[in-house]
């Protein structure tokens, strides 16, 4: 019974696998996104960015980046403390 349920659990599986993969991007292939186009005509009327990337990560997704930037910053200020020599005082 025990190898039944493994053998058909392992045929799922692969399945599974086989059907995840049927739908990935060659690689090397970016694939397009709806938004690409919007991005690439707008960056530089819209938020005076040459730099497309720039626009994108600093004015269309400013907040993201903020929140990202403050949990690093945070993840450096507790490894410093825990790493930091406690102090001798006389």
């Amino acid at each position: 019974m025990k190898k039944t349920i493994f053998v058909v659990a392992a045929i799922l599986l692969g399945a599974f696998i086989i059907g995840a993969t049927d739908s990935v991007q060659p690689f090397g292939d970016p694939g397009k996104a709806p938004m690409d186009d919007y991005f690439l005509a707008n960056a530089l009327q819209l938020r005076s960015s040459e730099n497309v990337v720039t626009s994108i990560v600093f004015d269309y997704r400013g907040f993201d980046t903020i929140g990202e930037a403050a949990v690093l910053f945070t993840a450096l200020c507790a490894i410093t403390a825990f790493f930091r020599e406690g102090r001798k005082r006389p």
